[in-house]
């Protein structure tokens, strides 16, 4: 018997598998999901630039792939999850404000104690993004990235500025409320009105103005192709 072809799933954090893992091994309950933890973000990662951000990725999946016994042609996609973190807008809108501890992300800026820090940051999120979101496979596997803005806590709980402990809890009730109602979900993330949907390029042209990589956008559902919306959805 074949081998169920494995969709490789990236994401940044343990609570981002919490709350998507089982969902998407129910949406595509026809093969092998397998959510990769990169802890981090490998687009703002040290030494990580558009000259090797996607070999950087590839090794991540040809390490697990030689672990597992797998090749290439085991691999059905790539899906990689990535938080936009207000990356693409203005530099005036990143404010130097002593009094933060840390980043404070709102829906019309970044507040800071280290400014430079964050647009420096931002530079290099933005060129490793773009020329992520324009690459169509890595290691001969299709591959997209999806965006959440301003964040995954952003997009499927409305917060912002969460903490550890409530990243936890959220992603858990979160995977207790959809993970036996998927249509719900697709629903959700897809319909809603900060679902960017249409075409896959333009959806990144937009997230790219403005303020949208701060305010509460996702095109996580052109993941899913129109049948299985059709087949999942209620009608």
């Amino acid at each position: 018997m074949a081998r169920k072809k494995i969709i490789f799933v990236i994401v940044e954090g343990p609570s981002d598998d919490e709350a998507l893992g089982m969902i998407f091994s129910r949406i595509y309950d026809s093969r092998k999901v397998y959510v990769h933890i990169m802890h981090g973000d490998i687009t703002a990662a040290r030494g990580v630039s558009p000259a090797n951000v996607s070999s950087k990725i590839g090794n991540e999946i040809r390490t697990y792939a030689s672990s597992n016994h797998y090749g290439k042609d085991d691999f059905d996609q790539i899906i990689h999850i990535v938080d936009m973190d207000g990356a693409f807008i203005p530099d005036e809108y990143v404010v130097e404000d002593r009094k933060c501890t840390g980043i404070l992300y709102t829906t019309t800026g970044i507040f800071t104690n280290n400014r430079q820090g964050i647009l420096k940051r931002n530079q290099q999120k933005k060129a490793n993004i773009s020329k992520l979101c324009a690459c169509q496979e890595i290691w001969k596997v299709p591959y997209r990235m999806f965006y959440m803005s301003c964040n995954l806590d952003h997009v499927l709980y409305g917060k912002q500025n969460s903490t550890d402990k409530d990243k936890e809890y959220d992603a858990f009730q979160f995977a207790r409320k959809y993970k036996n109602e998927i249509p719900e979900f697709l629903y959700f993330i897809s319909k809603s009105d900060f679902s960017v949907i249409g075409n896959y390029k333009e959806s990144w042209e937009y997230i790219k103005q403005e303020l949208h990589s701060l305010q509460r956008h996702t095109n996580l559902g052109l993941c899913f192709t129109e049948q299985e919306l059709k087949d999942k959805f209620i009608k």
